[in-house]
């Protein structure tokens, strides 16, 4: 007895180890933040800094200037290139070579977007296609990439015809969103003047890649302006929040098929000023959704996630600490928020609870000239 006693003992502080040793699967706990702006100000271009996940700090690394209002980007799968609008009445698109080591971008070529104003890309995990939302002229352009990851010139266009009840915002068609579904079969794109989800169904290696979906759009309510999307992490559910209704819509998913299922305010009881929704983001591990409001609100609203239902609780209401906060980002770990507050110059960091997915200020200030774009990408 006494001899498998001292077995044990002498075991004990391998099994110790052996359980809190290091893992060698886990992530990495530094990232590269890729910057988009608008050029009108003191910005001239994208900019790359490093993110520290176990702190939430940035430090700069590198950015490339003379590339116009890159106010909406993308990275490819493998980090080696990235994709900007370039986002003005003649509406261009552009790709960079990308060193995540470092943070160096080098320009690579452009090509016309084929519309006015684009203000959202998206690429294909393949590295095939690009899709363009252009905003101004409710257009959506399919351009072709080539294996060194220059743009070819665009292949397709669709437009969306018709208009919503306001007059101002709703003329005509404005697309505002083209993104893929979590299994390239399909893409979805939001159109903020006619009020619609458009569902497409995509085959990449035809001469016309985009076609419509049996079901080929879901509407919202007449004039609400949808704008950005984002899937639940079990791809079963889909959140649409709109820019004038300052709602998030809801919809079970399945297929190409998008089913209404809720929708809820992102606006205080009582709130009567003005108001534009904008970016919506699912936490990496599926149990919150965040979404950020403009104009008087200047806010992030973060909701709870039903994980059987996929329906929204609200959880609460945070100020971004500037003016115009038009996207954010959460990092790949799930612990930290950056929002981008356009007109203020400024990105703030929060901490996120992830019992609770409340958010904290950190006290971390990046001043930076009109951000509106932030991307994650590994630093390799």
């Amino acid at each position: 007895m006494k001899k498998i006693v001292l077995i044990i003992a002498l075991l004990s502080p391998l099994f110790t180890y052996a359980q809190n040793k290091p893992n060698k699967k886990k992530g990495p706990s530094t990232y590269d933040l890729v910057i988009g702006t608008y050029t009108s100000g003191s910005s001239k271009g994208i900019a790359i800094y490093r993110f520290y996940a176990e702190n939430g700090r940035l430090a700069y690394l590198s950015q490339i200037d003379d590339v116009s209002n890159p106010s909406y980007l993308t990275l490819s799968k493998n980090n080696k290139f990235i994709y900007a609008v370039n986002e003005s009445t003649k509406g261009e698109v552009s790709s960079f070579s990308f060193e995540p080591k470092t943070g160096k971008m080098a320009l690579i070529n452009k090509q016309p977007s084929e519309g006015a104003d684009p203000c959202y890309i998206a690429v294909d995990k393949a590295q095939k296609n690009i899709f363009v939302a252009n905003y101004s002229s409710g257009v959506v352009t399919v351009l072709p990439l080539n294996k060194d990851g220059s743009i070819g010139k665009a292949i397709q266009t669709l437009h969306d015809a018709g208009h919503g009840p306001n007059k101002e915002r709703q003329e005509a068609a404005h697309a505002h969103m083209a993104i893929l579904t979590p299994d390239e079969k399909f893409v979805l794109y939001n159109d903020l003047g006619t009020d619609k989800v458009n569902v497409l169904r995509y085959r990449p290696s035809n001469k016309e890649p985009l076609v419509p979906a049996s079901t080929p759009f879901v509407s919202v309510t007449p004039g609400d302006g949808p704008r950005h999307i984002d899937f639940s992490l079990d791809k079963k559910h889909v959140y649409l929040i709109t820019e004038m209704g300052s709602n998030v819509h809801v919809f079970d998913y399945d297929n190409g098929t998008l089913k209404p299922k809720q929708t809820i305010t992102l606006l205080a009881d009582g709130f009567k000023g003005q108001t534009a929704g904008a970016a919506i983001h699912v936490s990496p591990d599926g149990r919150f959704l965040y979404a950020s409001n403009r104009l008087e609100t200047n806010e992030l609203i973060v909701y709870s996630i039903n994980q059987e239902t996929g329906e929204l609780t609200f959880v609460q209401r945070q100020s971004s600490f500037g003016k115009n906060p038009r996207d954010f980002a959460i990092d790949p770990t799930g612990k930290f928020l950056l929002v981008a507050n356009q007109n203020s110059d400024s990105i703030f960091v929060f901490r996120i609870d992830n019992a609770t997915g409340r958010l904290t200020p950190t006290g971390f200030k990046l001043d930076i000239g009109n951000p509106v774009c932030l991307k994650f990408a590994p630093a390799e």
